[in-house]
């Protein structure tokens, strides 16, 4: 039987790039769905616009999302030690204080109070 030759067949599936993340869980498993986002125009339409959403669901115990969460602080941290701090973009801080002050301008024009719950 230590001789016995095994043939295994590993099905990678389709890599993509996640633009979006949502967790969420239950008393048995945690939930990750990873999202990629596309906006379409499609010719053969009138050159109507769409949106293409792809996602990769991927669900885990309790035990395996903490040892996820503990596995991505370390790589993180290594990360950050050899390439520097991870910042925010600068131009997602520009968007932020747009939407924000747009955000304050609609809020301001229709009398619309934020619950201090928010701030």
């Amino acid at each position: 039987m230590a001789n016995e030759k095994i043939n295994m067949n590993i099905n990678d599936g389709d890599a993509f790039y996640a633009h979006e993340l949502s967790i969420n869980f239950n008393p048995l498993q945690f939930v990750l769905d990873f999202k990629s986002v596309t906006p379409r125009v499609d010719p053969r339409s009138n050159n109507q616009a769409s949106i293409y959403m792809k996602h990769n669901v991927i669900l885990v115990d309790p035990y395996h999302a903490k040892r996820v969460y503990e596995l991505l602080g370390t790589v993180l941290k290594k990360y950050e030690k050899e390439f520097g701090k991870i910042e925010k973009p600068s131009a997602l801080k520009v968007l932020e204080m747009k939407s924000k002050k747009e955000a304050a301008k609609i809020n301001k024009k229709e009398k619309i109070e934020t619950p201090s719950y928010i701030s």
